[in-house]
């Protein structure tokens, strides 16, 4: 849970990397949101508009994170974040496994003597 709600922790943080786990379980955290508001709109009557409302908020709060962690996740790589503008490539860089030791944009989020992940 406290990788998932790492990217709201460091909100509007775009500089750093970010581990595949934390990119992941917030990219989980969003669809499982997703599903249950989606469900709550679906029922209908009060739930319908009490769902909507959760998701639009929900996604709305969530832009900039997502686009934060996105960004570190590219650093992760040692590409530059507007790599993430290019779709294909940018799945790729969610997939592959960052550079071991520290790089240019800071130390490597795995190493246990390196920088505090959750500081």
């Amino acid at each position: 849970m406290e990788w998932m709600l790492l990217p709201y922790k460091r909100y509007a943080d775009f500089s750093g990397r970010s581990r595949r786990k934390e990119y992941w379980m917030f990219f989980l955290l969003m669809m499982i949101v997703n599903v249950v508001t989606n469900i709550l709109a679906s029922i209908g009557g009060s739930a319908s508009m009490i769902g909507a409302v959760i998701s639009i908020a929900f996604f709305l709060g969530s832009i900039v994170p997502g686009i934060a962690v996105a960004v570190r996740r590219a650093h992760d790589t040692d590409k530059s974040g507007w790599f993430m503008l290019i779709p294909i490539y940018n799945l790729i860089l969610a997939v592959t496994e960052g550079n071991k030791g520290a790089n240019r944009f800071g130390p490597d989020p795995k190493d246990p003597s390196g920088a505090e992940v959750f500081a």
